[in-house]
């Protein structure tokens, strides 16, 4: 690029120690709604991670001795001053991650100024347990403290909603933290930083490195002073961390890939369940973790279930991501566009059907989006549950839908993946929703709805999708260490 062009482009700075700090290399993040280049970002290593958790270490015998309500205060403050600025962070987070403005506008960063809201108040309200035992004259209580500095690591498909996610309790339990946001989607993060000093926060309570999961990723996993890792993103990464983290015995919360089910027994009130389930596939242009991508429908409903979802799933516009009338915006990359697009082939080459979307219908995209990332929400049939299109995490605009017969059969199947995150279930009768909840291996089960969050509850998988849960009293666990402490008098 000439240097004018090179210049028009916004170059992030990582924030350590309350301070925008220059980096000597750069990677490239691209626009996925134009495949243009439009921001560089900090390639950071070792020396930048060794500088942010020095930051942050210094700051935290003063941060951890303030009360909880002074620091409620400032997580709150903090949160207005996101609020003040919703629509620039808004039209960021779109620009950055191929999102519709709609969803920026609605879901994600609404949802990052409440997680600072939500673990503001929490913090406040958290007791601890107290027990005697007379016989022997004593007293035994605990009492909680903040671990030390936390290593956060958020991805690309919700970056503010995310990183808030951590952060928040972070902080709010009086530790301080070094976060690494993906390097693709960091825009939202580095105009978070410019609010910090404003809202209060202390210098080293929040440090931001910028750059790839390899290098600096990497280092602040390995580092010797950081206790305690939170990471939401692929079961592949958590491996590598969980191994890069085994000397130094560090915890872990680990938030990981899906395979998401929905079931739709013969008595499902279609009405309701049609356009949610459309929702709840095709969303964020299927790129949330909590995305459906397996459907099983009652063989009674099969054939009008699919004619139904089918229409539905037309309806939905793809394109330009400002423009407010899209459903659909770009995928996060070119490579990522690639591996969902080569899951549609697998499938057709195994001889199932591609009723909508992909290949089946045309694409038609505004002149400025012809390079863009975009795909058409697709739907396939006839997919075998052995293949790969049913077994692993395609996280993309595609859902499978297939037919069962008896509870017994559909719960089985459901089970028959390595994940076990979230899961829908669609019927009229009490009894059978409870019993299928039940029992299906799954640390989410919406019945008919989908992501209806209430934050005070633990989120979280099982098997594959996951260690440990988020939530009001799940992030306070894990953000503190316990101790037992007992009198005798």
């Amino acid at each position: 690029p000439t240097m004018a062009h090179s210049q028009a482009l916004l170059v992030l700075e990582n924030f350590i120690g309350g301070k925008f700090v220059p980096c000597s290399s750069y990677v490239d993040s691209y626009n996925p709604s134009t495949g243009d280049v439009y921001c560089r970002v900090p390639d950071s290593g070792k020396e930048e991670v060794e500088a942010a958790v020095k930051a942050a270490k210094d700051a935290f015998p003063v941060w951890s001795s303030k009360s909880p309500l002074e620091r409620s205060q400032i997580l709150n403050k903090l949160a207005d001053l996101i609020e003040h600025d919703l629509e620039a962070f808004a039209q960021a987070e779109s620009k950055d991650q191929g999102k519709t403005i709609t969803f920026a506008r609605t879901v994600d960063i609404p949802r990052a100024v409440h997680n600072f809201r939500f673990f503001a108040s929490s913090i406040l309200h958290h007791v601890t347990e107290c027990t005697e035992m007379p016989t022997m004259g004593c007293v035994h209580y605990t009492s909680r403290a903040p671990v030390g500095v936390a290593g956060l690591i958020s991805p690309w498909n919700l970056p503010l909603y995310l990183l808030t996610w951590k952060i928040a309790p972070a902080i709010a339990c009086g530790n301080t933290v070094v976060a690494k946001p993906s390097e693709m989607t960091s825009v939202t993060a580095w105009m978070m930083c410019k609010l910090l000093e404003k809202a209060g926060v202390p210098p080293g309570v929040v440090n931001v490195v910028f750059g790839t999961g390899a290098k600096a990723g990497e280092a602040l996993v390995c580092h010797p002073d950081v206790p305690l890792i939170s990471f939401t993103g692929s079961t592949l990464t958590a491996q590598q961390i969980t191994e890069r983290s085994a000397p130094h015995c560090k915890r872990l919360s680990l938030e990981l890939g899906g395979k998401n089910p929905a079931i739709i027994f013969d008595d499902a009130d279609l009405s309701q369940c049609i356009p949610t389930t459309v929702r709840s596939s095709f969303a964020n242009q299927g790129e949330i973790c909590l995305c459906t991508s397996r459907i099983f429908v009652q063989r009674g409903i099969y054939r009008e279930f699919l004619k139904r979802f089918v229409t539905e799933v037309k309806k939905w516009k793809t394109g330009n991501p400002s423009d407010p009338t899209v459903d659909v915006g770009a995928l996060i990359s070119k490579e990522h566009l690639e591996k969902v697009r080569n899951y549609v082939k697998k499938a057709q080459a195994e001889g199932a059907r591609v009723l909508c979307g992909e290949g089946v219908d045309p694409l038609a995209l505004p002149p400025g989006n012809q390079k863009g990332y975009f795909m058409l929400p697709t739907v396939i049939a006839e997919v075998k549950d052995e293949s790969c299109c049913m077994q692993e995490e395609i996280f993309g605009p595609v859902t499978c839908v297939v037919a069962f017969d008896t509870e017994e059969e559909v719960i089985k199947r459901a089970n028959g993946v390595k994940y076990g995150l979230a899961a829908t279930v669609w019927s009229g009768s009490v009894g059978r929703v409870h019993r299928v909840a039940h029992r299906l291996q799954s640390g989410l089960v919406w019945t008919n709805c989908w992501l209806v969050r209430d934050l005070n509850l633990p989120f979280g998988g099982m098997k594959a999708s996951g260690i440990g849960r988020e939530g009001a009293k799940d992030s306070y666990e894990f953000f503190t260490e316990v101790k037992t402490i007992t009198i005798k008098h």
